[in-house]
């Protein structure tokens, strides 16, 4: 007469896996992950050259203010600048906390020397006010 066999949820689930021939539980754990389908925003990435930018929307922009610059409409074109709004601080509890920035997509100087802060969006994010409040420039917003 044989004993039964005495094993775990977890045993029992990854023999069924195993027979089934699925990866069990252990090695789903131990794998990377996928990366995801989409981004926050559903933006593709476009490459080029050595130029990544976060979306077709951008990529297009750039081209046009390239054509500007070309024209002499706007000079010192720039691009994902990097403003701090809320420099790092340590709390009361000790821990520290990072900085909280702000990159631009691009800036960039007009004709009558005014400067240009450009966001590719579709959303406007809180960062915009504090962009206000802090630097006291506003983000001119391109809509896609």
């Amino acid at each position: 007469m044989s004993r039964p066999v005495q094993m775990s949820l977890r045993d029992f689930l990854d023999l069924k896996a195993r027979v089934a021939g699925q990866p069990t539980q252990q090695q789903l754990r131990d794998q990377p992950r996928p990366p995801k389908g989409r981004s926050k925003y559903g933006n593709r990435k476009v490459q080029e050259g050595d130029l990544t930018f976060d979306s077709k929307a951008e990529h297009r922009r750039w081209h046009q203010l390239l054509v500007l610059q070309r024209a002499c409409e706007i000079t010192e074109l720039q691009r994902r600048v990097r403003y701090e709004l809320i420099p790092a601080t340590v709390g009361p509890d000790g821990k520290k906390r990072r900085p909280t920035a702000y990159v631009a997509d691009f800036v960039y100087r007009t004709k009558d020397g005014k400067v240009v802060v450009e966001d590719v969006k579709g959303v406007v994010t809180p960062e915009f006010k504090l962009m206000l409040e802090r630097h006291g420039i506003g983000i001119l917003e391109v809509r896609s």
